[in-house]
C-alpha cells in the first residue's frame, strides 16, 4: 500500500509559477515510476508529466512541454511538479500517482495509487 499526499496548490496569475509536491509513504518509492495528472471541471483526466523510477527519464504531453518539469527525490520519497508560465487552461485539480511499473505512462490505468489532489487556479 502506498499513500500519496499532494501539496503546493493555490491561486496564481497568468504567467506565474507554482511548485507542487507529493509525499509518499508505504511501499518503497524508488521501485516505481510516478506521474502527475490533472482534471478540470467537466473534463477528463489528463496526463501532465511523468518520471521513471530512478529519475533519469521524464515524459510530457505537448500541452505542457517546456513549461512543466517533473522531478523526484527518492531519499525523501517525494515527487515534484514545477509549473512555469501558467495559463488559465492549466486550472485543475492536480494528482500524483504511482505507476505499476518502473517507468511512467500517460495512461491513468497504468497507475496503482493516487493522491487526493490539490487545486491549482490560474487567474487572468
Amino acid at each position: 500500500q502506498v499513500q500519496l499526499v499532494e501539496s503546493g496548490g493555490g491561486l496564481v496569475q497568468v504567467g506565474g509559477s507554482l511548485s507542487l509536491s507529493c509525499a509518499a509513504s508505504g511501499r518503497t518509492l524508488p521501485l516505481l515510476g510516478m506521474g502527475w495528472f490533472r482534471q478540470a471541471p467537466g473534463k477528463g483526466r489528463e496526463f501532465v508529466g511523468g518520471i521513471n523510477w530512478i529519475g533519469t527519464t521524464t515524459y510530457y504531453p505537448d500541452s505542457v512541454k517546456g513549461r512543466f518539469t517533473v522531478s523526484r527525490d527518492n531519499t525523501k520519497n517525494a515527487l515534484y511538479l514545477q509549473m512555469n508560465n501558467l495559463k488559465p487552461e492549466d486550472t485543475a485539480v492536480y494528482y500524483c500517482a504511482t505507476s505499476r511499473n518502473l517507468v511512467a505512462s500517460s495512461k491513468g490505468d497504468d497507475y496503482a495509487y493516487w493522491g487526493q489532489g490539490t487545486q491549482v487556479t490560474v487567474s487572468s
